[in-house]
């Protein structure tokens, strides 16, 4: 089986990570960080907004069962991207929407569904959503790996 891999920020990774964890043809996810300075940072140096890293999952997929698009959809379908720096009641850098694509196929991908989505009107305002190459991933703590899947949840929302 040949495997893919992508990586999406969208706020807070433990529902991030959910939400993509349990789609068929997702092989494995991971939480970390991303897109910022400095190598291995703690969560609570990501928190302090000193980094510049996103909360960000990594997602290792089966391509021959769920696409990169439908990954796309799933990421637009499940955060609000017009809210720089922020998702519910989280806010600060490592918050922001970002899809990091490993390749120049996902790159086309990610463009195409932002701009398919700017065009739908679904969202009043911009999409702040960056695409971005794909940055070093630092794996975050162990204790957030898998965090709502370990309590028995399926959601942060309460």
């Amino acid at each position: 089986m040949k495997t893919e891999q992508a990586t999406f920020a969208a706020g807070c990774f433990w529902g991030v990570e959910e939400t993509f964890r349990i789609l068929p043809g997702v092989i494995s996810t991971e939480v970390g960080y991303s897109g910022g300075k400095g190598e291995n940072p703690s969560y609570e140096e990501v928190c302090s907004d000193a980094t510049g890293h996103a909360e960000a999952v990594r997602v290792e997929f089966d391509p021959e069962k769920v696409s990169y698009e439908q990954l796309l959809e799933v990421f637009w379908n499940n955060h609000n991207p017009t809210t720089p720096n922020q998702q519910g009641p989280d806010h600060g850098t490592q918050y922001r929407s970002v899809i990091f694509y490993h390749t120049p196929a996902q790159q086309q991908l990610a463009e195409k569904s932002k701009s398919a989505l700017e065009e739908s009107r679904k969202w009043r305002n911009p999409i702040v959503t960056q695409i971005v190459p794909a940055a070093p991933f630092y794996r975050a703590e162990e204790y957030h790996q898998k965090y709502l899947q370990k309590r028995g949840l399926d959601s942060c929302h309460l």
